[in-house]
């Protein structure tokens, strides 16, 4: 997700597209929480580990 993020950030920063680079920082800025939570013991989805 954070992957996602990041590529969409890249391509709205190039196109143009705001709304690509404001999905781009929801999607980057979800998989990070999900990623803390996950390294810090929390389950995530029913999950010990986040990939």
């Amino acid at each position: 997700m954070i992957v996602l993020g990041v590529i969409l950030l890249v391509v709205g920063f190039v196109t143009g597209l705001s709304i690509l680079w404001t999905i781009g920082i929801v999607l980057a800025l979800i998989g990070i929480a999900l990623w803390v939570m996950g390294a810090v013991g929390h389950e995530v989805a029913g999950r010990r580990h986040y990939w």
